[in-house]
């Protein structure tokens, strides 16, 4: 008896439905698309129960004939290419002819659609692959498409539909960014009646971010423009390096009007940006690519998110290169700001001029000042000391903590006021705050901490002698990476331990019987501070700050959507927010152990963290997840200097702590360099 049997037509749909339809956005993609190509000027989307019930989406493009209208259900059916040639020359989003067959073996849909020239439009009903029905109909010109019941004869693949929550935010990216791709198309969205947005077509991309993110970010964008008409023309825009993210889910790609995900496109950005963002820091990117179509193949992936470039290494070199004059335009037009003050200052009033022409700065502290403001190197980057001549001695003049110094020469500088002192966090070119470690502590460590961190330290005027070359010599030692290990508890004796040094003013160098111990202060503080929220929210303890002056937020699409869904559980934790007009909102109040400064950032990072849905449904990793992005906002940054008192108040609350080796993102926090791995480094054993 054979084996080998041809499948039957109705299973073959549902097995291509299985790639081109993976979840209710996959339908909103396929559909918007559809109405792109038609050459729409409105696109209106409404949903019900995530999509599950009702996928509704209208346009005005062109319209189909009848025949057209009955043809487009049937498998790689489609008016976009006819030939071999025309894929390697594909200008429409969509050219398979899969996606209405795909979706009609798996749902009860209704499509009415008319061309213009016609005096009635056309319905056609299909139920699981089978068409049911065709008749005339009444609708302006324009196509409507009405998905019922997605996956009802696939009980299997609606049970591993998401909740209604992660399914309304995959569908409202999903025509966000086909809103961003296309701003001179008008875009609604209706979600269980609710009108989510209304996006009226606009001149530019500029205003349609305006429209979707609000007018904090678009104030922050750097144009981007490069790039050559025969390799990819490259524009969009960026965020100036002091607005950041601590995710890439705000940088959006888009290749000849697609939205793409793509390594390549990605690591352009990434290197642009190295040196200049921390390592754990992103900037907000919308990036468009407009390649001729012989360099580029979209017909990569079914869903047609992925390209592969025909000279991805050029492409790359184009993206990272138009986007570094972009920062450099940005830091030359912040350096004629800094001349054009430091001329108002020099004719100036003297009384009013915050020079402070007799304060002598060392050569030491005006490098500290100098690696303040120079952009983060990498960590392939060399870290050797600048030498300095030991007669070096400058005057400082006031300056941003957003500018770089590149251009300026050390004889530039006069000295700072008290007043203008600044102090340098881990995040680089950001203004610190008064006191870093304020709020956290307990009162004693808290008055401790407020004298010794509040500004930078001030050394002694120190001779430095230019370094001969034969000093500069550099003898490398063996690394003992490979002996630190993260401890058992069992083998940390609370009462032994003693600080006796700050490495880096990051890392805190302890001892006890048993041999060395390396502490991260900003992670153990971090797990102090975690467990302290939760066991605060677990008695109903939670403290609120109510700030003096509100900050107001404008959210995007998705922030918004996932705000309403938390903002319970951000008032339990100490927030206090008021919604304003659209989707603006202030925040009132704060939790009462974070900096103010660190407000709008957190509550981002929080409404980030939960845009895929899943924290929403789970009320206790919700809390961890507040709690955890709190603590690390909360928590002394390193290159912060710690006295001995404040070391060893680390150490034991962390040790009092439910995980002192772990923080809560998973981190070590502990290392140990045994005694016996100490002598076997030596050889001694």
């Amino acid at each position: 008896m054979n084996k080998i049997r041809i499948l039957p037509e109705n299973l073959v749909n549902q097995i291509a439905a299985g790639e081109v339809v993976e979840r209710p956005a996959s339908v909103v993609k396929e559909l918007i698309e559809n109405s792109l190509d038609a050459g729409a000027r409105q696109v209106r989307v409404e949903v019900e129960n995530g999509g599950k019930k009702l996928i509704k989406v209208a346009d005005d493009g062109c319209g189909m004939s009848k025949d057209d209208a009955v043809l487009a259900f049937e498998r790689h059916a489609t008016s976009k290419i006819s030939k071999l040639e025309d894929l390697s020359a594909i200008n429409t989003l969509g050219f398979r002819g899969e996606a209405l067959s795909s979706i009609a073996s798996v749902a009860r849909v209704e499509l009415v659609t008319k061309l213009e020239e016609e005096l009635a439009a056309t319905r056609v009903q299909v139920e699981g692959g089978r068409i049911i029905e065709v008749i005339k109909a009444a609708r302006p010109r324009g196509t409507t498409v009405l998905v019922r019941d997605l996956f009802f004869n696939t009980p299997a693949r609606r049970k591993f539909m998401r909740s209604e929550a992660t399914e309304n935010y995959h569908l409202t990216a999903v025509v966000q960014h086909y809103a961003l791709a296309y701003p001179h198309v008008a875009f609604f969205l209706i979600n269980n009646g609710r009108e989510i947005f209304n996006l009226p077509p606009t001149k530019d991309l500029k205003e349609r971010i305006f429209q979707i993110f609000g007018a904090q970010l678009v104030e922050n964008l750097l144009p981007v423009s490069g790039g050559d008409e025969f390799l990819a023309r490259v524009y969009g825009f960026v965020s100036a390096p002091h607005e950041r993210r601590s995710t890439r889910q705000d940088q959006f790609f888009f290749v000849n009007g697609r939205f793409v995900r793509d390594k390549v496109i990605a690591s352009g950005v990434a290197e642009a940006f190295r040196s200049i963002l921390p390592s754990d820091a992103y900037p907000v990117v919308f990036l468009f690519l407009q390649v001729p179509p012989e360099e580029v193949d979209v017909n990569v992936h079914p869903a047609k998110t992925e390209v592969r470039f025909r000279r991805k290494e050029a492409i790359r070199e184009a993206i990272t290169d138009s986007i570094r004059r972009a920062l450099k335009s940005h830091a030359s037009a912040d350096v004629r700001i800094i001349r054009d003050e430091k001329a108002q200052v020099s004719t100036g009033n003297p009384e009013h001029s915050f020079v402070d022409t007799g304060k002598k700065v060392s050569a030491l502290e005006f490098q500290k000042l100098m690696d303040f403001f120079s952009p983060i190197p990498s960590s392939e980057e060399s870290k050797s000391e600048t030498s300095v001549a030991s007669d070096s001695s400058f005057t400082l003049e006031k300056v941003d903590s957003n500018h770089t110094l590149d251009d300026f020469s050390a004889e530039s500088y006069t000295g700072l006021s008290q007043e203008q002192e600044v102090a340098a966090t881990n995040e680089g070119m950001q203004h610190a705050d008064s006191s870093i470690i304020e709020n956290v502590y307990s009162s004693d460590f808290e008055k401790q901490a407020q004298a010794t961190t509040s500004r930078l330290p001030e050394p002694e005027m120190i001779e430095r002698q230019v370094v001969e070359d034969e000093s500069k010599v550099d003898f490398p030692l063996p690394s003992a990476a490979k002996f630190l290990k993260v401890p058992d508890l069992d083998t940390i004796n609370k009462s032994r331990i003693k600080p006796i040094y700050q490495i880096r003013e990051s890392y805190i160098v302890a001892i006890d019987e048993k041999g060395l111990l390396l502490i991260d202060q900003h992670v153990a503080h971090e797990r102090i501070l975690f467990d302290k929220f939760r066991r605060a929210e677990e008695l109903r303890e939670i403290k609120t700050q109510n700030l003096l002056i509100p900050e107001t937020v404008d959210l995007t699409l998705a922030e918004s959507q996932i705000f309403d869904q938390i903002e319970p559980e951000l008032e339990k934790q100490g927030f206090r927010i008021m919604k304003l007009s659209g989707r603006t909102i202030a925040i009132k109040g704060i939790p009462a152990d974070l900096p103010p400064s660190e407000a709008r950032a957190l509550l981002i990072e929080i409404l980030n963290s939960a845009k895929d849905g899943e924290f929403i449904n789970a009320p206790a990793a919700l809390k961890d997840e507040i709690a955890a992005r709190l603590a690390c906002r909360a928590a002394v940054k390193i290159n912060t200097k710690l006295t001995e008192e404040q070391m060893q108040w680390l150490i034991d609350n962390l040790l009092e702590t439910s995980s002192p080796t772990t923080c809560p993102h998973g981190r070590p926090i502990i290392l140990r360099l045994s005694i016996k791995d100490i002598e076997r480094g030596f050889h001694r054993k």
